[in-house]
């Protein structure tokens, strides 16, 4: 059993955790395929008319996958800790009313931090330039704050007194995105900037209103930060970009075909 109080062990807790997160993306990736099969099609068709051995390996899949991380489940020694709670006791004007409340407050941060903000410099620029367009880059700004954090929102405490427990934490987060104004804590690694340019371009595609929404209605159908599709595609980009950055694709492009495909 692994101890965090040995160095080797570390390493491989810290391993085990980014695989972790490669295979919850993967995941992710294919409950949204199989959302869009769940909403074109019924459970009677698909028995029916599915092709028979591709329909065997996903099931086959799936039991598997439930046979796994069930097993994994039954030995947290805090349950409470990865329990979803049911959004059904939301009724849409909460919904709404939420979708409202982060959507002014991410332009009332956009406006706070614009006046300390600086454009992206030669070096990140040129980085960048491969991945995305340069009408994007040239309205980035970002902030690189020292020895201070964001504190979380002032409406998580009401959402955490309506049981939504599982917000993420501002303080542990890189950097935030609010439209086109990125916000550092410390250092900008190229990784890190570009995961909040993914977010730039979701912001500059869909526009504040339908970013929020798809990012509230996300989270409160996961319970998850990560696992919000938008979250999601932007690490899948990420990872791609740091694992073979010589190899250039437009990330607008990206977003525009998971947009299309109602991925989203």
């Amino acid at each position: 059993m692994f101890s965090w109080d040995k160095t080797g062990d570390r390493v491989a807790i810290v391993q085990m955790n980014a695989e972790l997160r490669h295979a919850q993306l993967e995941i992710l990736s294919a409950q949204c395929a199989t959302d869009r099969l769940r909403l074109r099609f019924s459970a009677e068709d698909i028995a029916r008319h599915a092709q028979r051995d591709v329909l065997r390996k996903a099931l086959l899949s799936t039991s598997a996958l439930h046979h796994y991380y069930s097993g994994i489940a039954s030995q947290v020694t805090d349950p409470d800790s990865i329990d979803s709670v049911s959004n059904s006791s939301w009724q849409e004007e909460r919904v709404i009313e939420a979708i409202g409340k982060v959507a002014q407050y991410l332009h009332e941060q956009r406006d706070h931090f614009r006046p300390q903000s600086r454009p992206l410099n030669e070096t990140q620029r040129s980085m960048m330039s491969p991945f995305f367009a340069a009408a994007l880059l040239d309205k980035i700004r970002i902030v690189a704050l020292e020895g201070r954090r964001i504190s979380n929102p002032p409406f998580y405490a009401e959402a955490r007194a309506q049981g939504i427990t599982s917000l993420p934490e501002f303080t542990h987060m890189a950097s935030l995105t609010f439209e086109n104004v990125v916000v550092f804590h410390g250092e900008i690694a190229a990784r890190t900037l570009f995961h909040a340019l993914v977010h730039a371009v979701q912001f500059e595609v869909l526009g504040l209103e339908h970013y929020t929404e798809y990012f509230v209605r996300g989270f409160l159908r996961t319970r998850s930060h990560i696992s919000v599709p938008l979250e999601a595609h932007a690490f899948t980009l990420e990872s791609k970009f740091a694992g073979a950055p010589e190899q250039h694709f437009s990330v607008e492009e990206r977003v525009r075909l998971w947009i299309n495909q109602g991925r989203y």
